[in-house]
């Protein structure tokens, strides 16, 4: 899943492709890099992100989603307003990503009836805003696994099916890096509910705290990072850096597969 953020304020390339023509032209260059998914974005979810409102969020993403629509690649919207689901839905859109687990009011209805469109479900601790303030577990895994469980639950009572979901453990959403490594090391145990799981590892301050390395200089770490998630049992990695992911995965792959072939 390649990463498209149109907005002024993203951690990692906040600005970098905040007009329409620059978003779009980056996103036609993580296609060449073999993207299997874009996600586009039109609000920064960065800790002490300030939240934006549907009219610009929409002005943001709109032009671009239109602009791809098209495209072979399936388009995910990283968006938790209902009002934005419903219009991305309505120009292409295929996947909704969403921070919040679709606890936003009215979230659940406006996704429920779309039958053909996914849905990434992800944990968070606070919002934001707030949440990397002191957060606190008793035992991390567990408690992000139940709730995961809580909404997928709730979204099948829905008639959302397991098969449109996809879970996100939300890594650095209301975590230390303890917390972190601690997710990435059990990441496994997030396949127990038979939900595809993504991570969202990439250039993350978590492989700063690691590395010391500036967030324009993860690239490595966050290529590692992206590996150790699909070995733990990921399904889709959300990336700044497409092919230099998909090329330390076909490393693996190869090598899983020949290990296949000698058995």
């Amino acid at each position: 899943m390649g990463v498209v953020n149109i907005t002024p304020d993203s951690f990692s390339d906040g600005g970098l492709y905040f007009s329409t023509q620059q978003a779009i032209a980056h996103a036609n260059y993580l296609i060449s890099e073999g993207a299997d998914i874009l996600d586009i974005g039109g609000e920064s979810t960065r800790p002490g992100s300030q939240q934006v409102d549907v009219d610009e969020e929409l002005k943001r993403i709109m032009p671009v989603l239109e602009a791809l629509a098209n495209t072979d690649i399936p388009i995910s919207v990283d968006t938790s307003k209902p009002e934005v689901m419903r219009r991305a839905i309505a120009a292409g859109a295929q996947m909704i990503n969403d921070v919040h687990a679709l606890r936003s009011p009215y979230a659940l209805e406006a996704i429920a009836s779309h039958t053909q469109v996914k849905i990434c479900l992800m944990h968070m601790q606070g919002t934001p805003q707030n949440m990397q303030i002191g957060p606190k577990y008793q035992d991390i895994v567990t408690e992000v696994k139940e709730f995961l469980q809580q909404r997928i639950q709730t979204s099948n009572a829905w008639g959302i099916s397991k098969d449109r979901l996809v879970i996100d453990p939300g890594f650095g959403f209301g975590k230390t890096l303890q917390h972190n490594l601690t997710l990435l090391n059990h990441l496994d145990k997030f396949t127990e509910l038979g939900i595809p799981v993504l991570a969202g590892l990439s250039r993350k301050s978590m492989l700063g705290a690691i590395t010391g390395n500036e967030v324009s200089q993860r690239q490595h770490e966050s290529i590692a990072a992206a590996l150790l998630a699909v070995i733990k049992g990921a399904k889709i990695v959300r990336v700044h850096d497409v092919k230099a992911t998909k090329d330390a995965l076909a490393i693996y792959q190869a090598m899983i597969q020949q290990d296949g072939t000698n058995q």
